[in-house]
């Protein structure tokens, strides 16, 4: 790894936690992979200096988590604390889709705005809006004279989101598509229809995005919105006086895979490498727009696990050598771990020690809590229930954490659950769209190990999942792993019944598997 421990831990540790509110800047990028960064993966074929710079200067954390293995059901389990299953939201949004938080769950930037902050969101929203607000009476939200573009679009970043600010295109693959800034289209209204002649001019380059036809902003360029996006930024925060919460949610590496002209060949891993590359130039500029970078607590994660529909990321590792979910299982949407174990990486001068590497499990859910420890704010028992505090794990002074337990889940008839290094999908494998090749599993060590009784891996020497516990016939398998697979899905069980607070669940000891008090006393 790029980054190296370098003691300054007992410092941290002896330093009170300076109170005054720090201004946070949340980067969230879109179907990144954990093996794309060489802080993560050192035989990464992409270059990320800002990124490399950015682990350099805080803690990697090498076991961190998205609440799923897709976009809308991630977003939602970030911004609420809470787990997207409970909420019944297992699928991205489609065209159009109708809000998904609600006004009166707390969100992250809701709980910030309390304490005195100036929020915003710069990027992809994907969470819903009350497009029926718009829509005119009697049309089916297909074509551009369908709206009333001029109205207020209500029920999207700013009424259930939380934020005082939002600029972004929504979704950069679904209509309509033109930018939005608060709760009104920005700029031109969309006046012309993006069908197959429009898409047939756009110039991919790398695989063919999934996407609806719909309105679209006449000479919308898809190549202009990052630029845009980051413009955005720097701006927001050269003009901010007060504390800010500024979320930059990446329209990038998602499809349509279309990095800037001046980005084509800067990686080795081809166009996706090469818009990876401008995700991390886009980070410099932003960080480089901070006055107070002492005072700014950054954090840096992604959505989920790069894309393998088309075979991209497959393909990829075949053609390049780069398999962008290195050394995990699996991508987006999976319930193997390349579907929702991200990258993630804290800096906060003086506050997060510099060149750390953490292998504490974190959470994406854990960042509601963790950021109410930091400006002091009491959460009530009905707001980020599946949320915790990792505030003494990012500043190096805990080194295991409170996290012991995980829900994996994407689509709705999948889950699995980790405790402490062991986990079970209960699943007959862990994929739940694309399988790799032949030529892929052979390439990195892959064998046809699905069950109809599950999957059961311990991470202690198999964190790629390639030795499945469960084999043969299931009435052959040791009295231990049988133990095992029981305790896991009572404690499964457990966390599903238990929505109000599952910080409250009993101590566990994975080697005997008993609890205090015991799963089967509260079941």
């Amino acid at each position: 790894y790029v980054c190296k421990h370098n003691g300054n831990e007992l410092l941290l540790s002896k330093r009170k936690l300076d109170t005054s509110k720090p201004n946070i800047l949340v980067f969230l990028a879109d179907d990144l992979g954990y093996g794309d960064l060489r802080s993560f993966d050192a035989s990464s074929k992409i270059p990320t200096p800002n990124l490399d710079y950015l682990a350099s200067d805080g803690t990697v954390f090498l076991d961190a988590h998205s609440s799923s293995g897709i976009c809308s059901p991630s977003r939602h389990a970030f911004l609420t604390g809470r787990y997207h299953w409970r909420s019944k939201i297992f699928d991205h949004l489609g065209s159009y889709g109708q809000p998904t938080i609600g006004t009166s769950r707390l969100t992250i930037p809701k709980m910030l705005k309390e304490v005195g902050y100036h929020t915003a969101l710069i990027g992809k929203w994907h969470l819903g809006w009350d497009w029926n607000a718009i829509k005119k009476k009697g049309r089916k939200s297909k074509y551009p004279n369908d709206f009333n573009w001029n109205q207020k679009i209500p029920g999207g970043p700013i009424e259930q989101g939380g934020y005082d600010y939002y600029f972004g295109e929504d979704v950069i693959n679904f209509p309509p598509y033109c930018w939005f800034e608060n709760e009104h289209v920005y700029g031109k209204e969309p006046t012309k229809y993006f069908g197959k002649e429009e898409f047939d001019k756009f110039k991919q380059k790398e695989g063919t995005m999934h996407h609806s036809p719909g309105p679209m902003v006449d000479g919308w360029d898809f190549y202009d919105i990052m630029p845009t996006l980051v413009d955005k930024a720097v701006k927001y925060i050269q003009d901010q006086t007060a504390p800010w919460f500024l979320h930059f949610s990446f329209p990038s590496p998602h499809m349509p895979i279309i990095p800037n002209d001046k980005f084509d060949g800067s990686s080795g891993a081809g166009p996706y490498g090469d818009f990876v590359v401008e995700l991390d130039d886009a980070v410099g500029q932003i960080i480089d727009a901070i006055k107070d970078k002492k005072n700014t607590l950054i954090i840096f994660t992604s959505d989920n696990g790069p894309e393998t529909i088309q075979d991209l990321a497959y393909s990829r590792a075949m053609n390049y050598d780069h398999w962008s979910a290195a050394p995990l299982r699996g991508g987006k949407r999976d319930i193997y771990e390349g579907g929702h174990r991200v990258p993630l990486i804290v800096t906060w001068l003086d506050q997060v020690p510099k060149g750390k590497v953490s292998n504490a499990i974190v959470s994406q859910l854990d960042i509601f809590a963790t950021l109410a420890a930091v400006v002091e704010y009491e959460l009530p028992d009905d707001a980020a229930e599946d949320s915790f505090n990792q505030l003494d794990v990012f500043r190096g002074i805990d080194t295991e954490g409170p996290r012991k337990h995980l829900v994996y889940n994407t689509i709705k008839s999948e889950y699995g659950i980790r405790y402490n290094n062991d986990v079970y999908l209960k699943a007959r494998d862990g994929y739940t769209s694309s399988t790799p090749s032949n030529a892929f599993n052979s390439k990195y060590g892959y064998t046809k190990d699905d069950h109809k009784n599950g999957q059961l891996f311990n991470f202690t020497n198999d964190q790629a999942q390639k030795n499945n516990m469960i084999k043969g016939n299931y009435k052959r398998v040791s009295s231990s792993i049988k133990d095992k697979v029981d305790f896991l899905e009572k404690l499964l069980t457990q966390i599903q019944r238990n929505p109000e607070s599952p910080r409250s669940l009993p101590e566990c000891d994975a080697m005997v598997h008993q609890c205090s008090p015991t799963i089967d006393a509260v079941l």
